[in-house]
């Protein structure tokens, strides 16, 4: 079974970067396409950015021309880079396929704050 295991999360100000990774224990996920998703406080989980096996990628509206999604097969990773970082984008983000197929890792803390 695949594990993941997200990293990179951290305090920021707002108009800052962050780049978070997902790490997957087997390589089982290079055939299928990723998402990062993410649960703000009192939220439901929301995917904003996922990407297919061969690279094409979509985002969410509220991140598009501002979060990067990647992905390095050979190494079973995803990134995810974050620029221009608002408030709102505090939450917890996980990796994951788009219907959460996989067991949820433990995810990485995001506070975008002053």
């Amino acid at each position: 079974q695949v594990q993941l295991v997200e990293s990179g999360g951290g305090l920021v100000q707002p108009g800052g970067s962050l780049r978070l990774s997902c790490a997957a224990s087997r390589s089982l996920f290079t055939a299928v396409t990723m998402a990062w998703h993410r649960q703000a406080p009192g939220n439901q989980r929301e995917v904003v950015a996922r990407i297919t096996p061969g690279g094409t990628t979509t985002y969410a509206d509220s991140v598009k021309g501002r979060f990067i999604i990647s992905r390095d097969n050979a190494r079973s990773m995803v990134y995810l880079q974050m620029n221009s970082l608002k408030p709102e984008d505090t939450a917890v983000y996980y990796c994951n396929t788009p219907l959460s197929s996989f067991p949820w890792g433990q995810g990485t803390q995001v506070t975008v704050s002053s």
